[in-house]
């Protein structure tokens, strides 16, 4: 009994530390991102990295799921006969839940676990430590770049992916089932509304702060040589793939209430 209590405050414990240390960068990130200079250059560079270079990935993904979202609704609803609404369901789910989640978990396996590894690898090396020497603060050249462009390259993505996804379905439900191309957009336009856009792309913003500072944070703090590089790699995918899941919830509930 007692060693359970004390593996459950361990596990506390460390979480409590994890996620002041968070708090505590993403303070640090702040106060950084309106005290000049600005390394619009580095912004630029990790817009590129993070958000054009997703481009294929997000496509595939975004397509595939509006074509078997499309698929697994015009199936079941026609036992209702209500295969005009399948539209409205495609796109009404990509742009609240599916555009911004999935978005998320490719960036967080792909652009997070980069960040985590080049800062990762920065650590163990001693080159943040020499930026430090030579008067350069570390959170502002490596972190605050990386943090802007996940807030602003999300949304963008996402925009992609609820676009791709609709078309997806849009392949699917006239295409496979011939159903009324007309009635299909209609459909999709008549129910969709500005607020189901751009509240989702206030949860897509929210994921792409939080996988860059999870992923940052994890780099950032990196030790024990290459196999501290890897746990930090891995645990930057994992924990920004819990965030984007459990966060979803409460920005859902708060947002589409």
């Amino acid at each position: 009994m007692l060693r359970l209590v004390e593996l459950v405050g361990r596990i506390l414990m460390r979480f409590a530390e994890n996620l002041g240390s968070i708090v505590i960068l993403f303070a640090v990130t702040m106060k950084h991102l309106v005290v000049p200079p600005y390394e619009v250059r580095n912004t630029f560079k990790q817009m590129l990295e993070i958000g054009v270079r997703s481009i294929p990935v997000v496509l595939i993904t975004a397509v595939f799921t509006g074509m078997v979202f499309a698929l697994q609704t015009f199936t079941g609803f026609k036992r209702f006969g209500a295969e005009a609404l399948v539209g409205t369901v495609v796109a009404l789910s990509m742009t609240r839940e599916l555009g911004p989640v999935l978005t998320g978990l490719i960036v967080a396996g792909r652009a997070g676990a980069a960040m985590a590894a080049e800062l990762g690898t920065m650590r163990v090396t001693e080159q943040i430590d020499a930026l430090e020497t030579l008067a350069t603060n570390p959170v502002k050249y490596l972190v605050v770049p990386r943090f802007v462009a996940g807030l602003l390259m999300l949304p963008a993505l996402s925009i992609v992916a609820n676009i791709t996804g609709i078309v997806g379905g849009y392949v699917v439900t006239v295409g496979l089932f011939r159903a009324s191309s007309v009635v299909y957009w209609n459909r999709t336009w008549d129910y969709l509304e500005a607020s189901d856009i751009y509240n989702g792309l206030i949860k897509a913003a929210f994921f792409g702060g939080s996988i860059a500072l999870i992923s940052c944070y994890k780099g950032f703090y990196a030790s024990g040589g290459a196999e501290g590089v890897g746990k930090a790699t891995t645990g930057a995918v994992v924990l920004s793939s819990m965030t984007i899941l459990i966060s979803d919830y409460f920005l859902s509930a708060w947002l589409f209430k």
